[in-house]
Order: structure tokens, then C-alpha cells, then sequence
């Protein structure tokens, strides 16, 4: 574990964060006193969803083809 001041982080913050990327953990400090520290985050992998998990808690109408298709026609035809 690496300690730097604030002064070195500003100026090498570009070099410190690859540092911290690659898996250094570095501690900042204002006047020896540390008061931060600076590590990687782990990388997210997105969870591969299952479909169809709300089945059983809700239904369709069985004409929702076709639900308000002559008020959705008039709108597009008529501009109302």
C-alpha cells in the first residue's frame, strides 16, 4: 500500500489512477494524516436476466392486438 500526498495525487493523478486500475492500493493524505483511499473497483458483469419470471402474475387481454385500434387509427388519420 502506497501513501501519497494531496499535492503528488493532483499532479500524478492520471499515473496514480492506472496504478490503482492495475490493483494498487494507494492511501492520499493531507499532512501525513491519510484520509482517502484510492483502489480499483471490481468490474461489473451484468447477470443474464430469465424470461418470463412474471408468467403466473398477470394476464393479457386476449384482443390486446387489436385494444382501441379504431381510436389509435382515427388519431393517426384524423389528427385528433
Amino acid at each position: 500500500m502506497r501513501t501519497v500526498n494531496i499535492h503528488e495525487a493532483k499532479t500524478q493523478f492520471s499515473r496514480i489512477v492506472e496504478q490503482a486500475e492495475a490493483g494498487e492500493e494507494i492511501v492520499i493524505a493531507r499532512a501525513g494524516k491519510p484520509v482517502a483511499r484510492l483502489v480499483s473497483l471490481a468490474s461489473v458483469v451484468p447477470k443474464s436476466r430469465k424470461l418470463g419470471l412474471g408468467k403466473k402474475h398477470f394476464t393479457f387481454p386476449s384482443n390486446f392486438d387489436n385494444l382501441n385500434a379504431g381510436e389509435i387509427t382515427g388519431m393517426f388519420e384524423q389528427g385528433k
